[in-house]
């Protein structure tokens, strides 16, 4: 019986009352499936837990619906709009490029060219399946080429050219490697010959496909959607072009010293015109007198160095002429295009919170999550999920991509067969923690594909245990256990409404909130400076560098730096964001330490045990102590349905040389962590022993409160294990209770107990 499958996605992330949710659905090997709206509450089927609860909505939805099999085009591409058919070529003409190819040995690659495979027509300058650089030409009835003599060498800038004589055949096929101290992994002591220049009579002249113009692929169909399957090529491209005319090797030599212009072109493509001081577009722009400008298709990555980068700038907008080099990966994936399967038009009324259609057939069964916003406040508290978060570790193979992954997790990894299958055949593109093919980190992430990892039930395969969204609905289930009013959103809705916050008196995060927008860091340390109440209930949050274009939230961008824990570095020169033209990285690299905000940060990390807390001295203060009424003992949180406690996985200290505000109170710590929690490597400047758990006093999570001003306040758990323990024992737990006692603090107006610091409060219990 052939095997059935499901997924999907939506086509955006939250969505008001009122708002239509596109469904787009794929399904191997059948036609109709059930369909339910759900409203997701726990997600986590620990057994020690309350297991996997969620509400069906009663929705014109409901019911069977009409699915198919959608498929997948993967790879980046230019694709040149030609109304005029100025290039469909059939006379005489010459291209080049300035190339940079950095999988040379994975096959046929094109770089440009209009080349179809289905009619054989057409033409295109590429790369053979000998890793030597090509020229191909086809008429419909036969095909003809020319191959150089020597194999490109990969990460290594060159100049390719050919120039094809129509009446006589001639072609002149040329590279010349462009080699500096700076501009690729060789240097110009490495002894390779890189210069071939072939000379060979074609027997036929190319007919006109009807396939568009192409950057870095072939078609087997028109790109309509981005439908290139064929040749496709990993590296960059720079400066290119087109001459109506057969150069001359010294003509052809010439461009490559003066950056490809030349005075009389049919296209120049100037890969460094159009740069803005806020971030670079996809469109790559004509210089020429025709405009035949091109438009990346699947996001290839710009604020690339070029084939002339100097090294003395890392910055695109200080140098942006030696920028021009444009990425493209055959395996990525930034929107699967699909058709919309199905719709749901959202109440007026409707809660908000996290949602998702329930698509079943037979005992085979995916949620398609999404989140619903409220059109205003309704309640004090505000649930801001970490979307930003979510995005960035979508779909991520991280312990099977990192060679040291296992080693950090201290065992092997547990592969549901779900995921076994992903693992061989990453269809749906990869997450910021994953290296594209050619081995360049990942540092796109889309919304617009199904992400498997976002999902209710989900457990990591890396640490056997749940990950981001999953445990974050714990919370969820908390809040509806315990009968708060309250209301949910996502770091998306606040990029879209910066005054999102102002009308709650207290925020809770995710267990993760790792990726932040500088617009979101503004918004919340407004919020808190304004008298709001922030509840930190997680760890390594407001730590790395994100940023959307404007018009586009679905696609993140993140790139990762010189320092944080991280599973790859960008390449020198290219720290700067496409997106936004600011630096990525780390925002401590950027001067905002976390402990600046929320008064712990980022120290350590680990995966084969979770920890109880021990107050500290701090939490009898009278200022604080009610925060732990209904506690007994000095320790509290020995339980968890991550892995056996309320601290652990990734946590966070308290540090007054960070930031931490000084009069901020350390109520609790988690120490005496084995050696496979390391310290952070930000704080590390010297490799030397005493920084493993056993050795290192940072090594820890800390649990913090401060006031701030105008009444707000700051409650940080320091780890992201903190609320899987919060549905133990039916919710009825001293981690429950340390909540409660907060929440139902932070949610009352005017000052806080602890907040007047007058003599009273000055004392100890």
């Amino acid at each position: 019986m052939a095997t059935i499958s499901i997924t999907g996605y939506t086509d955006k992330v939250s969505y008001a009352p009122g708002d239509t949710v596109n469904f787009q659905v794929t399904v191997d090997n059948a036609l109709q499936a059930q369909v339910e709206v759900v409203r997701l509450i726990h997600g986590d089927e620990h057994p020690e837990g309350p297991g996997f609860i969620e509400e069906v909505i009663p929705s014109a939805l409901s019911g069977s619906h009409a699915v198919t099999k959608q498929f997948v085009d993967d790879g980046n591409a230019v694709l040149v709009e030609d109304p005029r058919n100025l290039l469909g070529l059939t006379d005489s003409f010459t291209m080049y490029s300035f190339i940079f190819p950095t999988m040379p040995a994975s096959g046929r690659q094109v770089l440009l060219g209009r080349y179809s495979l289905p009619e054989n027509a057409g033409y295109a300058l590429g790369i053979d399946a000998h890793s030597r650089l090509a020229f191909w030409v086809a008429n419909g009835k036969d095909s003809d080429e020319i191959s150089s003599e020597i194999p490109l060498v990969h990460h290594t800038w060159y100049f390719v050219a050919v120039s094809f004589d129509a009446k006589s055949g001639k072609t002149v096929l040329h590279q010349q490697a462009v080699v500096n101290p700076y501009n690729g992994r060789l240097g110009r002591v490495a002894p390779f010959d890189h210069t071939s220049t072939v000379e060979q009579k074609l027997r036929i002249t190319p007919t006109v496909a009807s396939s568009p113009f192409l950057w870095g692929s072939a078609t087997n169909s028109a790109a309509i959607r981005g439908t290139f399957r064929d040749f496709k090529y990993n590296g960059k491209i720079d400066r290119s072009g087109i001459v109506g005319r057969a150069l001359s090797l010294d003509e052809m030599k010439a461009l490559a010293d003066n950056g490809g212009a030349i005075a009389d072109p049919i296209v120049f493509w100037d890969t460094t015109d159009g740069y803005g001081p806020d971030g670079i577009d996809d469109v790559v722009r004509d210089q020429g007198p025709n405009g035949l400008h091109g438009m990346g298709l699947q996001r290839p990555v710009r604020a690339m160095t070029g084939y002339n980068w100097s090294g003395k700038h890392d910055d695109w907008r200080v140098a942006p002429r030696e920028y021009g080099g444009i990425a493209f990966h055959d395996d990525a994936v930034m929107d699967c295009g699909w058709d919309t399967t199905f719709s749901w038009t959202i109440p007026a009324g409707t809660r908000s919170g996290a949602y998702a259609a329930r698509v079943t057939i037979g005992d085979v069964e995916d949620h398609i999550p999404f989140w619903i916003r409220p059109t205003k406040a309704t309640a004090p508290i505000l649930y801001l999920m970490p979307t930003n978060s979510y995005l960035a570790y979508a779909n991520e193979m991280i312990v099977h991509h990192v060679p040291v992954g296992q080693a950090i997790l201290a065992h092997a990894a547990v592969l549901t067969e779900k995921e076994a299958d992903y693992y061989q055949d990453p269809k749906y593109g990869r997450s910021t923690y994953d290296h594209w093919a050619d081995g360049a980190g990942v540092c796109y992430t889309s919304w617009k594909r199904p992400i498997l990892n976002i999902r209710p039930k989900w457990r990591s395969s890396a640490i056997g245990t749940t990950w981001q969204f999953p445990r974050d609905l714990s919370v969820i289930a908390w809040l509806e256990n315990k009968n708060y009013n309250y209301d949910v959103a996502t770091d998306h809705d606040l990029a879209a409404n910066p005054d999102l916050l102002k009308d709650y008196s207290v925020v809770l995060t995710g267990s993760h909130p790792e990726y932040w927008s500088e617009q979101g860091l503004n918004d919340l340390e407004d919020y808190i400076a304004g008298g709001g109440r922030l509840m930190y209930l997680g760890g390594n949050g407001f730590y790395w560098v994100s940023s959307y274009r404007a018009g586009e939230p679905e696609f993140m961008e993140v790139r990762k730096g010189e320092a944080g824990m991280r599973a790859w570095q960008a390449e020198p020169g290219e720290y700067y964001h496409q997106t936004s033209a600011e630096r990525g990285g780390i925002w401590r690299n950027r001067a905002r330490p976390p402990q600046k905000l929320t008064g712990v940060g980022f120290t350590t990390q680990g995966f084969d045990e979770c920890h109880p807390y021990k107050r500290m001295p701090d939490s009898y203060h009278k200022s604080v102590a009610w925060i732990f009424n209904g506690v007994e003992g000095d320790v509290f949180g020995d339980f968890g349905l991550a892995l056996g406690g309320a601290a652990g996985l990734e946590t966070e200290r308290y540090d007054l040389e960070l930031g931490t505000p000084p009069h901020t109170k350390l109520l609790a710590s988690s120490t005496s962590w084995s050696d496979n929690y390391a310290g952070v490597v930000e704080d590390i400047l010297f490799n030397h022993p005493g920084t493993l758990g056993t050795q290192s006093d940072t090594v820890r999570a800390d649990m913090t409160y401060f006031t701030a001003a105008n009444d707000g306040a700051v409650f940080a758990t320091g780890s992201i294990a903190w609320m899987s323990a919060l549905p133990c024992f039916g919710f009825e737990n001293n981690v429950s209770q340390v909540m409660k006692n907060v929440l139902d603090a932070f949610q009352k107006p005017g000052s806080l107990p602890g907040g007047a610091w007058n003599q009273e409060e000055k004392s100890w219990t």
